[in-house]
This record gives C-alpha cells, structure tokens and sequence, in this order.
C-alpha cells in the first residue's frame, strides 16, 4: 500500500472521526443556582456559569413578557447588582444594552461565571415572587440567556429558604441532585414556572398511564378527594376530545389567591383558595381549571403561526388570539357540561351572558375581533376601559360567542356528523403533529370551511369586520331563540329552547349541549 495515501486516509478518518464527535457531541448547559437566604427581602439571588463562546464579547438578554400574558412587563429592571467574572476570578466589565441586555467583554475567556439579583415587588402570575412563606419563579424573569442561543440547554438548582420543604415545577428533575432540574432549552426553561415553600401536594391520578399532579400553597380548607376526583373527570374529556395527551407528565401549580393563571406544556400556575372555594363557587374555580388546562392544547400546541418562535424582546403580535383565548373559554362550559359538572341551564346562561358583555359594549361598533386581538398589547385583554368613548372590544368575550356561531353552523352544514371539535382535531393533528408549526389566518380559514364542507363567509365577517352577528340564524340551528327585542344597555338577552323545534335541531342541541 502507498505510505503516503495510507497516512492521507488516516488523517481524512481521524478529521471524519473528530467531526462526527464533535456532532453527535450534547452543548455544555448553562447552570443556574437560585437561592433565597433572605426571603423578607423579597430578592432572589442567581448564579448562572457557562462556556465562553468566540468572538470579544457576550450579550446577554431577559425576555420582556411572558408567553400567555401579551404585555410587555420590563423584566430587565429588576435586576440588579450584575457581576460577570471570568475562570480566573477577574470581574469583566459590562455595558447595558438596550432596554433588556448586557454586553459583557469577554474576549479570550474559557468560561464566565455570574451573579445577580432579581427584585421582585408583585404578587401576579406573570411576574416572580418572594416573602417570608414561599417564593415563586417565573423563568422570564430570572434566567439570562446568550443572544441568539435560546437552544441552549439549562440547569437549574433551587436552593430553598432554610424552612422551606418542597419545589413544584414541570420540569424534569435530575436524578441524583436535590432540587434540579433540567430543560432541553431557553423555550422550555421559560414556560416552566416553579414554586417553593411548605407546600401541600394531593393525591395524583392517572389518564391512560399519565400521572397529573396538585401541588400548592396554603391551600385552605375544602374536600381535597372532590377536587381531584373533578379535575380528573376535566382532564378526561379534554383529552378526549383531542385524542392525544403529549406530554409525560402534567402538574397543577396553585400559587395562592388573586393572581391570575397561565398555562404552560405541561404545567399550569392559578390562582387558588380552599377556603375561597367554598365560599366563591366550586364549579367557578373548576371552569378556570379547565380554561387553563385546555390551553396546552389551544395555544400551547394548536397556535396562531406568530406565537412560537416567540419574539422575547417585542412580543409576537397576531390577529388570531380569538381563537387562542376565545375559543378556550368556549370550551370551558362544554368540557364541563360532558363531565356532568355543568347542567343545561347553566350552559345557556353561560353564553347568554359572553352576549351580553359583547352587545352591551359600544366598543362592538368600533373595533374588530381580530383587530382586539392584535392590539391587547397595548388595550389589555378586557379593551381599554379609561376611555371617555369605549372603542374596543375583549376578545375573551366576543370570542368565544363567535365561537359559538361557528360550531353550530358546522353541526348544521354537516347534518351534525362533525363540529368544532373537528376544527380543534385537525389543527393539532396536521399543524402541530405533522408540521410542528403554528398555522396562518388562511389556513385556519381554509381548515374550518374544509371541515363545514362550505364556505363560511358570513360568520368570518364577524371577525374581520364590525358586522352584526346573525344571533338568531345561528342559534335556531340548535332549537335554539334569543329575545332582541330588549335595550341593551339593560343586558337582559335571554337564550331559550324553541317550543318546536325539528330534528336535526333537536340533534344538534342533545350532542352540542353534552359535549360530543
């Protein structure tokens, strides 16, 4: 053989060899360690190490929302007492960026260690919290990562406050170390809340092999048994109703009273009280959990195209958040209705009222659905209520009414053989399933008129136009009548079943109002 095409091939196998390691090769994640030694400051403490990339300086950046809450919440100033060291010890110096980064010098540093402080003034859902009893974390308020590089993986290790017992998140656990935890990525890590204190967990309960979690914060007085075995039954019928459950395991994170709810992949963060419970309404509080729950699948996974990737530093503004948060609370008194949580009567009262909160608004004549849903960063997901003329519309309210309309006419056109259950079935099935993507407004269109078998121009003009809903044409589909005839500044429509209704009519209302 020829020495020198022998020693050729050596040195092309060993590059080959090299290469191909270096591929199959997982990134060094970020490790970030949060502690908390004195919690009545209400100020979490971050270390965060990693390796040092090329180039003569690093840019560090902190998103600017939350996924699920669409409001630009300045994460970026409550940090503070930033210190950057290199693997030596010496500190680097660092210069803000723009109202969310740092850009730190680093130039021939191996690895950069640092550490931080978050201040934290809010009790909220969209924003982390400490006190003496708990602490909360939401990841895009805490965590930093590389410009460019949200598919770094992370670590995270909670250190709790010396009294404190447990962490709930969805995160998955590192085996071998306490309160580890780990995420793919920065879009993981960041829809990963994770709370700390002496927290409470229930009884979990399976749905085909799934484990689901309760786990929270003083969570008060009230018959833990009923509210699992309730949530269960929610869990059930949603899934059901998509037909998958994606995830491998699944926690409730209730994280004390009064502060709202947002869903995440495999985790949700509400606002809970036992003792509110009693007092306030139990099927109010396991519509809210349901609301929440079916949010992973309707936008989390059945999403608008302009929410994931998600823009960190703007927001991802879309037209569509009618169906993302509309068509959600449309399926809260449907999920419970086919649980048997919710009667007939209480269904119609349900939407009798989403009616009245969209006809008795003067903003209804102004602005559109999808204009509502496109401009919430700025009106907020109620409308603009200051206002001297109130010109804007919630689309957690028209939403899911247009909702409505839509699903019964599909009943209708179909003969009631498919509804929006469909829709939901085959937006997951082909956009998120097959094309692990978000869908367009045309291809939303396009999937709703395929599974009507018809074109629905009328009903698409309530969502892109000021156009007054045809109430009546729409309920009559299900044998259903609503009184017009009323002032609306009073409120007072009333939804009720026509004396005589056919049988198609009569079909549509059993299955619409049992959920199949």
């Amino acid at each position: 053989m020829n020495f020198k095409k022998t020693q050729r091939w050596l040195c092309l196998l060993a590059t080959h060899c090299l290469v191909a390691g270096a591929m199959g090769q997982k990134p060094e994640p970020i490790r970030f360690t949060v502690s908390m030694p004195e919690p009545a400051n209400h100020t979490f403490h971050v270390m965060m190490e990693w390796k040092a990339g090329e180039g003569d300086s690093t840019w560090l950046k902190l998103p600017d929302w939350q996924p699920g809450y669409y409001q630009l919440m300045d994460y970026a100033s409550n940090i503070e007492k930033l210190v950057v060291k290199d693997e030596n010890g010496h500190v680097l110096r660092w210069v803000k960026s723009g109202r969310n980064g740092w850009t730190i010098a680093t130039k021939g540093t191996l690895s950069l260690h640092a550490e931080y402080d978050v201040k934290t003034t809010r009790k909220f859902v969209a924003t982390s919290y400490l006190d003496e009893e708990h602490g909360y974390i939401t990841p895009v308020s805490m965590f930093l990562h590389e410009a460019g590089k949200i598919k770094t993986p992370s670590e995270v290790t909670i250190t709790p406050y010396k009294d404190w017992n447990r962490v709930a998140t969805g995160l998955d656990a590192v085996p071998g170390k306490s309160f580890t935890y780990i995420a793919p990525d920065f879009d993981i890590l960041y829809d990963s809340p994770m709370l700390t204190g002496n927290l409470e967990e229930l009884p979990a309960f399976k749905v085909k092999g799934v484990p689901h979690r309760f786990i929270g914060y003083k969570l008060g007085d009230f018959d833990r048994a009923r509210l699992m075995s309730d949530i269960q039954k929610i869990v059930e019928k949603a899934s059901g109703l998509i037909g998958d459950i994606p995830y491998k395991h699944y926690t409730f994170i209730a994280i004390g009273p009064g502060q709202g709810g947002i869903e995440h992949l495999n985790s949700t963060t509400i606002s809970f009280s036992g003792d509110q419970l009693n007092s306030r309404g139990w099927n109010g509080m396991l519509s809210f959990i349901t609301h929440e729950y079916f949010h992973h699948y309707n936008v989390k996974r059945i999403r608008p195209i302009e929410l994931g990737p998600f823009d960190y530093d703007k927001g991802s503004k879309t037209n569509m958040l009618w169906v993302s948060e509309g068509l959600t609370v449309y399926y809260e008194p449907l999920i419970m209705r086919a649980t048997g949580l919710m009667g007939e009567e209480e269904l119609l009262d349900f939407f009798q009222k989403q009616i009245i909160h969209v006809e008795t608004k003067p903003g209804r004549l102004f602005q559109t659905l999808a204009e509502a849903s496109f401009e919430t960063w700025s009106d907020g997901p109620f409308g603009r209520t200051g206002d001297v003329v109130n010109k804007t519309i919630s689309y957690y309210q028209k939403g899911p009414v247009v909702g409505l309309l839509f699903d019964l006419a599909i009943r209708h056109e179909t003969g009631n053989k498919r509804s929006l259950d469909n829709v939901m079935r085959k937006l997951y099935q082909d956009f998120y399933m097959k094309k692990n993507r978000g869908f367009s407004e045309a291809e939303l269109r396009s999937t709703i008129e395929a599974v009507a078998g018809m074109k629905l121009d009328e009903l698409f003009s309530y969502i892109y136009t000021t156009t007054e809903p045809d109430y009546k044409k729409y309920l009559g589909y299900a044998g259903l009548d609503i009184d017009l005839t009323t002032e609306k500044h009073y409120g007072t429509f009333k939804i009720t079943k026509k004396a005589s209704p056919d049988a198609l009519q009569k079909e549509i209302f059993k299955s619409w109002s049992r959920g199949n």
